[in-house]
Protein backbone atom coordinates (compact mmCIF):
# COMPACT_ATOMS: atom_id res chain seq x y z
CA UNK A 1 0.00 0.00 0.00
CA UNK A 2 1.42 3.05 -1.05
CA UNK A 3 2.19 5.81 1.88
CA UNK A 4 0.20 8.32 2.08
CA UNK A 5 1.69 11.84 2.66
CA UNK A 6 1.11 15.31 2.95
CA UNK A 7 3.14 15.55 -0.37
CA UNK A 8 0.26 14.25 -3.20
CA UNK A 9 1.66 16.33 -5.78
CA UNK A 10 5.35 16.57 -5.85
CA UNK A 11 6.52 15.20 -8.93
CA UNK A 12 9.30 12.53 -9.36
CA UNK A 13 10.79 13.67 -5.57
CA UNK A 14 7.36 12.47 -3.88
CA UNK A 15 7.87 9.43 -5.50
CA UNK A 16 11.29 8.72 -4.67
CA UNK A 17 10.07 10.29 -1.02
CA UNK A 18 7.70 7.46 -0.89
CA UNK A 19 9.36 4.63 -2.00
CA UNK A 20 12.83 5.50 0.35
CA UNK A 21 10.47 5.38 3.08
CA UNK A 22 8.18 2.88 2.55
CA UNK A 23 11.09 0.71 2.01
CA UNK A 24 12.65 1.36 5.17
CA UNK A 25 9.43 0.41 6.78
CA UNK A 26 9.29 -2.99 5.43
CA UNK A 27 13.78 -3.24 6.13
CA UNK A 28 13.08 -1.68 9.80
CA UNK A 29 9.81 -3.09 11.01
CA UNK A 30 9.08 -2.15 14.88
CA UNK A 31 10.24 -5.23 17.24
CA UNK A 32 8.95 -5.92 20.46
CA UNK A 33 8.44 -1.82 22.06
CA UNK A 34 10.19 -1.18 25.33
CA UNK A 35 9.49 1.29 27.90
CA UNK A 36 12.41 3.96 28.50
CA UNK A 37 12.76 3.46 32.18
CA UNK A 38 14.94 5.78 34.40
CA UNK A 39 17.26 3.41 35.10
CA UNK A 40 18.12 3.31 31.13
CA UNK A 41 19.59 7.05 31.72
CA UNK A 42 21.71 6.69 34.76
CA UNK A 43 24.90 7.22 32.38
CA UNK A 44 23.74 10.67 31.24
CA UNK A 45 25.14 14.04 32.40
CA UNK A 46 22.32 15.48 35.21
CA UNK A 47 21.19 18.13 32.33
CA UNK A 48 19.99 15.67 29.94
CA UNK A 49 18.66 13.47 32.59
CA UNK A 50 16.73 16.14 33.82
CA UNK A 51 15.90 16.91 30.19
CA UNK A 52 14.90 13.72 29.34
CA UNK A 53 12.75 13.71 32.28
CA UNK A 54 11.43 16.91 31.47
CA UNK A 55 9.90 15.52 27.98
CA UNK A 56 8.02 13.13 29.13
CA UNK A 57 9.99 9.97 27.96
CA UNK A 58 10.14 8.42 30.50
CA UNK A 59 7.69 5.69 30.68
CA UNK A 60 7.35 5.57 27.07
CA UNK A 61 8.05 3.97 24.23
CA UNK A 62 11.46 4.10 22.83
CA UNK A 63 11.53 5.77 19.13
CA UNK A 64 12.46 3.28 16.71
CA UNK A 65 11.21 5.57 13.90
CA UNK A 66 9.69 8.78 14.10
CA UNK A 67 7.37 10.92 11.48
CA UNK A 68 7.89 15.18 11.79
CA UNK A 69 6.04 17.92 9.91
CA UNK A 70 6.50 21.21 9.88
CA UNK A 71 5.25 24.99 8.07
CA UNK A 72 8.31 26.81 7.45
CA UNK A 73 9.78 29.81 6.40
CA UNK A 74 13.25 29.57 4.24
CA UNK A 75 15.29 32.61 3.40
CA UNK A 76 18.19 32.51 0.14
CA UNK A 77 20.30 35.27 1.76
CA UNK A 78 20.10 37.67 4.61
CA UNK A 79 17.26 40.54 4.27
CA UNK A 80 15.50 38.03 1.45
CA UNK A 81 12.08 37.49 1.05
CA UNK A 82 10.82 34.12 3.11
CA UNK A 83 9.56 31.60 0.71
CA UNK A 84 7.07 29.84 2.73
CA UNK A 85 7.21 25.90 2.92
CA UNK A 86 6.02 22.92 4.44
CA UNK A 87 7.86 19.59 4.75
CA UNK A 88 7.59 15.98 6.09
CA UNK A 89 10.10 13.70 7.40
CA UNK A 90 10.70 10.36 8.68
CA UNK A 91 13.62 8.98 10.88
CA UNK A 92 14.86 5.80 11.64
CA UNK A 93 16.95 5.03 14.80
CA UNK A 94 18.31 1.28 14.31
CA UNK A 95 20.34 1.61 10.99
CA UNK A 96 20.22 5.63 11.37
CA UNK A 97 18.45 7.01 8.35
CA UNK A 98 16.65 10.64 8.00
CA UNK A 99 14.23 11.22 4.98
CA UNK A 100 13.16 15.02 4.43
CA UNK A 101 11.05 16.27 1.59
CA UNK A 102 10.09 20.05 1.33
CA UNK A 103 7.86 21.71 -0.60
CA UNK A 104 8.21 25.60 -1.34
CA UNK A 105 7.25 28.64 -3.69
CA UNK A 106 8.18 31.49 -4.63
CA UNK A 107 7.11 34.59 -7.28
CA UNK A 108 4.23 31.43 -7.91
CA UNK A 109 7.13 29.12 -8.69
CA UNK A 110 7.75 25.74 -7.05
CA UNK A 111 10.62 24.15 -5.31
CA UNK A 112 11.16 21.23 -4.07
CA UNK A 113 14.20 19.94 -1.81
CA UNK A 114 15.26 16.18 -0.67
CA UNK A 115 17.34 15.21 1.45
CA UNK A 116 17.97 11.27 1.56
CA UNK A 117 20.06 10.13 4.46
CA UNK A 118 20.67 6.03 4.68
CA UNK A 119 23.90 3.60 5.12
CA UNK A 120 25.71 6.48 5.87
CA UNK A 121 25.27 8.35 2.53
CA UNK A 122 23.80 11.97 2.29
CA UNK A 123 22.07 13.46 -1.09
CA UNK A 124 20.60 16.67 -1.32
CA UNK A 125 18.86 17.80 -4.65
CA UNK A 126 16.60 20.88 -5.03
CA UNK A 127 13.98 21.16 -8.48
CA UNK A 128 12.47 23.95 -9.76
CA UNK A 129 9.20 23.64 -11.12
CA UNK A 130 9.94 19.88 -11.56
CA UNK A 131 11.82 20.35 -14.62
CA UNK A 132 15.46 20.23 -13.47
CA UNK A 133 17.44 20.09 -10.47
CA UNK A 134 19.48 23.32 -9.18
CA UNK A 135 20.95 21.47 -6.43
CA UNK A 136 22.34 17.70 -6.73
CA UNK A 137 25.03 17.06 -3.97
CA UNK A 138 26.90 14.45 -2.43
CA UNK A 139 30.19 13.37 -0.72
CA UNK A 140 31.86 13.64 2.13
CA UNK A 141 30.73 17.06 3.22
CA UNK A 142 27.24 16.76 2.84
CA UNK A 143 27.10 13.02 4.32
CA UNK A 144 29.17 14.83 7.78
CA UNK A 145 26.79 17.47 7.59
CA UNK A 146 23.21 15.51 7.56
CA UNK A 147 24.80 13.17 10.26
CA UNK A 148 24.80 16.45 12.15
CA UNK A 149 21.56 16.79 10.85
CA UNK A 150 20.68 13.96 12.40
CA UNK A 151 21.77 14.07 15.66
CA UNK A 152 19.74 17.40 15.83
CA UNK A 153 17.11 15.65 15.33
CA UNK A 154 17.37 13.04 18.01
CA UNK A 155 18.10 15.84 20.64
CA UNK A 156 15.08 17.40 19.78
CA UNK A 157 12.22 14.93 18.58
CA UNK A 158 13.78 11.71 19.91
CA UNK A 159 14.69 12.72 23.42
CA UNK A 160 13.68 8.63 24.30
CA UNK A 161 16.50 7.66 22.48
CA UNK A 162 19.88 9.83 24.01
CA UNK A 163 21.02 6.83 26.07
CA UNK A 164 21.60 5.24 22.53
CA UNK A 165 25.61 3.69 23.29
CA UNK A 166 26.24 5.57 19.66
CA UNK A 167 25.87 8.75 21.95
CA UNK A 168 28.53 10.02 24.15
CA UNK A 169 28.50 12.74 26.58
CA UNK A 170 30.47 15.39 28.38
CA UNK A 171 29.02 17.54 30.83
CA UNK A 172 30.02 21.33 30.41
CA UNK A 173 28.52 22.74 33.43
CA UNK A 174 24.46 22.58 35.08
CA UNK A 175 22.99 24.04 31.90
CA UNK A 176 25.28 22.84 29.20
CA UNK A 177 26.54 19.29 27.37
CA UNK A 178 28.65 18.13 24.50
CA UNK A 179 27.92 15.33 22.73
CA UNK A 180 29.65 13.19 19.82
CA UNK A 181 27.73 10.63 17.54
CA UNK A 182 29.70 8.10 15.68
CA UNK A 183 27.58 6.18 12.73
CA UNK A 184 30.09 4.48 10.87
CA UNK A 185 32.89 6.16 10.02
CA UNK A 186 31.34 9.20 10.78
CA UNK A 187 32.02 11.27 14.00
CA UNK A 188 30.26 14.71 14.54
CA UNK A 189 29.37 16.72 17.89
CA UNK A 190 27.68 19.55 19.26
CA UNK A 191 27.02 21.53 22.60
CA UNK A 192 23.23 20.96 24.34
CA UNK A 193 22.16 24.24 25.81
CA UNK A 194 19.36 23.93 28.26
CA UNK A 195 17.35 26.20 30.82
CA UNK A 196 16.49 26.00 34.55
CA UNK A 197 13.11 23.98 33.83
CA UNK A 198 15.14 21.79 31.69
CA UNK A 199 14.06 22.38 28.84
CA UNK A 200 16.50 22.22 25.34
CA UNK A 201 16.86 25.99 24.34
CA UNK A 202 19.95 25.39 21.83
CA UNK A 203 21.70 23.08 19.84
CA UNK A 204 25.51 24.48 18.05
CA UNK A 205 27.48 22.30 16.17
CA UNK A 206 31.28 23.06 14.54
CA UNK A 207 30.73 20.23 11.95
CA UNK A 208 28.34 21.36 9.56
CA UNK A 209 28.67 22.55 6.18
CA UNK A 210 26.85 25.33 4.10
CA UNK A 211 26.30 25.39 0.72
CA UNK A 212 27.71 28.36 -0.49
CA UNK A 213 26.40 30.51 -3.95
CA UNK A 214 29.23 29.04 -6.13
CA UNK A 215 28.51 25.73 -5.13
CA UNK A 216 31.64 25.17 -2.94
CA UNK A 217 30.26 23.70 0.75
CA UNK A 218 31.67 26.02 4.08
CA UNK A 219 32.66 24.71 7.20
CA UNK A 220 30.22 27.02 9.41
CA UNK A 221 29.03 27.10 13.50
CA UNK A 222 25.23 25.68 12.57
CA UNK A 223 23.03 26.50 15.78
CA UNK A 224 19.04 25.91 16.01
CA UNK A 225 17.39 27.66 18.93
CA UNK A 226 14.15 25.97 20.07
CA UNK A 227 11.15 27.04 22.35
CA UNK A 228 7.41 27.38 22.64
CA UNK A 229 7.32 23.41 23.98
CA UNK A 230 3.92 21.67 23.71
CA UNK A 231 2.73 18.24 24.74
CA UNK A 232 2.08 15.47 21.97
CA UNK A 233 0.57 12.56 23.44
CA UNK A 234 2.50 13.11 27.20
CA UNK A 235 5.71 14.23 25.09
CA UNK A 236 7.20 17.24 25.44
CA UNK A 237 8.25 18.69 22.34
CA UNK A 238 9.54 22.36 21.37
CA UNK A 239 7.73 23.48 18.09
CA UNK A 240 9.31 26.47 17.13
CA UNK A 241 12.89 26.40 16.01
CA UNK A 242 15.32 28.21 13.86
CA UNK A 243 18.08 27.59 11.43
CA UNK A 244 21.45 29.88 12.17
CA UNK A 245 24.55 29.98 10.12
CA UNK A 246 27.18 31.59 12.96
CA UNK A 247 29.61 32.65 10.20
CA UNK A 248 32.41 35.46 11.69
CA UNK A 249 30.99 38.19 9.38
CA UNK A 250 27.62 37.74 11.23
CA UNK A 251 24.54 35.68 11.56
CA UNK A 252 22.30 34.39 8.66
CA UNK A 253 18.72 32.54 10.08
CA UNK A 254 17.51 30.72 6.47
CA UNK A 255 14.90 28.82 7.97
CA UNK A 256 12.29 29.30 10.74
CA UNK A 257 10.20 25.50 11.44
CA UNK A 258 6.70 25.60 13.49
CA UNK A 259 6.14 21.88 14.35
CA UNK A 260 2.56 20.85 12.89
CA UNK A 261 2.37 17.02 13.95
CA UNK A 262 4.95 14.46 15.23
CA UNK A 263 3.99 10.56 15.62
CA UNK A 264 6.18 7.45 16.93
CA UNK A 265 6.42 3.94 16.02
CA UNK A 266 4.59 4.27 12.62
Amino acid sequence: MALKTIFKKSGSFGTEYSVKVTGELAVQTIVREELLLESDITHLPEPVKKYVIFSGAIGKSKPQNVRISFEAEMFRKPNAKAMKAVSEQFNFFGNYSRLFLMKARQFFIPFHALHIYMNQEATFKVRVASLFNVVNLKGEELTTAETVTLLNDMCIFATGNLYDKRLSWKEIDSLSCGVTLINGRYKVSAILYFNEKGELINFTSDDRYALQDDGSMRRARWSTPVSDYKEFDGRRIPTYGETIWNYPEGDFTYGTFRLKNITYNS
